[in-house]
């Protein structure tokens, strides 16, 4: 079980190599020697490197640690380490790397240099961490108002190319916006949503020892359905299980998938979207205390 965590952790740091690689290659050969610029923290620091001859990656440095430090009083230890690590790895990245620049028609650099950014902070999120703290600030702001998190970052990023296009030109803000948009998009593409929840369903013999592990290493609730389950498994055999029903965030249904297949590899689980969620635990996992065990479960009877 050790070996098989440890292969999927490498596989996930791997992945987010492969969208730190995208994402420099994005900035450093399309829209830093351009002076474009994308949205979030890293438009920011591309901002301020118009204006300053600073090194992009302390820049990225400087102005990712406030949301980094936000991040740890609102979303897990976990999500903030892998975050840390991601952006301190672009930051090197940027700083040792030297890609040429490829071209120089601003309509391929808009285009292009947010296709590679994108992917690149799509694939990042897609493994649990995130390369731009505004998704942070997203986050925070969406569990205390209910706002969402699409129209926070908008909003942030409204004010950014507004900045822009007042201290640069209007032309560049143009084309940065056109960078952000699709950016996005292509994030959107990559992770399927990032502030979307999923449901999941499962029926296992192991319930008992999958609900106590989804408990305590993701915190989020559960509803337990009592009942009779039919044609389970290969032998068509009537058993009593405790049928098992959680919403989690995008972010972590990789995890929920690692968790319930290291304890029953023949568990039948149904993934589902899930357009709203209202009121419960569901929303746990971004407290930075999710560890700590929940000792109470929402059952029903089915």
């Amino acid at each position: 079980m050790n070996k098989k965590k440890g292969s999927t952790y490498f596989f996930e740091y791997f992945q987010i190599f492969i969208g730190i690689v995208l994402t420099s290659l994005g900035l450093k050969a399309f829209l830093l020697p351009n002076g474009f610029l994308d949205g979030g923290v890293t438009g920011i620091a591309l901002l301020v490197r118009t204006q300053v001859d600073i090194n992009m990656s302390y820049l990225l440095l400087i102005f990712s640690i406030p949301f980094l430090i936000l991040g740890y009083f609102t979303v897990s230890k976990r999500i903030v380490i892998k975050s840390i690590i991601s952006i301190l790895g672009l930051a090197i990245f940027i700083h040792v790397e030297n890609f040429q620049t490829i071209t120089n028609d601003k309509l391929l650099i808009s285009i292009f240099g947010g296709i590679l950014v994108g992917s690149g902070i799509g694939i990042t999120i897609r493994n649990g961490a995130v390369l731009d703290g505004s998704e942070i600030l997203g986050i925070y702001l969406n569990d205390k108002f209910g706002i969402s998190i699409g129209k926070i970052v908008l909003f942030f990023n409204l004010i950014l190319f507004s900045v822009t296009a007042f201290v640069v030109s209007v032309e560049v803000a143009l084309y940065s916006v056109l960078t952000y948009i699709i950016a996005a998009k292509v994030t959107d593409t990559v992770i399927e949503g990032f502030e979307d929840f999923i449901g999941v369903t499962i029926v296992s013999k192991e319930h008992g020892l999958i609900k106590k592990a989804i408990l305590e290493e993701l915190g989020v609730g559960l509803t337990i359905y009592k009942g009779a389950t039919s044609g389970f498994g290969n032998k068509g055999v009537v058993e009593d299980l405790d049928i098992i029903h959680s919403v989690v965030n995008r972010i972590d249904i990789r995890k929920m998938y690692r968790i319930v297949q290291e304890i029953d590899t023949k568990a039948f689980i149904v993934e589902f979207d899930v357009n709203s969620v209202k009121g419960g635990v569901l929303r746990h996992y971004i407290d930075k205390k999710k560890n700590k065990k929940i000792n109470s479960v929402h059952t029903s009877t089915h």
